[in-house]
């Protein structure tokens, strides 16, 4: 597996995310989504593709892999997890969400599993 950063794990989770709401993804729902260009999808896409994350058939629909599906749901449960915690003890719903989405990519697994065990608390 190649190393994959915040930017990866951005993609991911937006395949994942816009593949339950609307059932296939293509590279230009991804740009729509995430208002990036079509050559900076295009070349995310190509290395998630070699880092073995996701699939894109001949019809350029894209599919997370195995892999690709553990990172992008790690990742989004992180984002609601840490998005309500936030909502929850006062924070706007607005800057809750930002927040989460910049935490979600750089807090540790050991931290937030204990979030995760104060809050069921």
């Amino acid at each position: 597996m190649k190393q994959l950063y915040e930017s990866g794990e951005m993609y991911l989770e937006t395949i994942l995310t816009l593949s339950q709401s609307k059932g296939s993804v293509r590279s230009i729902d991804v740009v729509r989504e995430m208002g990036f260009s079509k050559p900076s999808v295009s070349n995310a896409m190509k290395s998630l593709r070699e880092g073995g994350y996701v699939e894109v058939d001949d019809m350029g629909l894209i599919t997370l892999t195995k892999s690709g599906r553990e990172v992008a749901e790690k990742i989004y449960e992180r984002h609601r997890v840490l998005s309500q915690l936030f909502i929850n003890i006062g924070v706007s719903e607005k800057t809750a969400i930002e927040d989460a989405c910049r935490i979600e990519h750089v807090i540790s697994d050991e931290t937030f599993e204990a979030v995760k065990r104060s809050i069921k608390k």
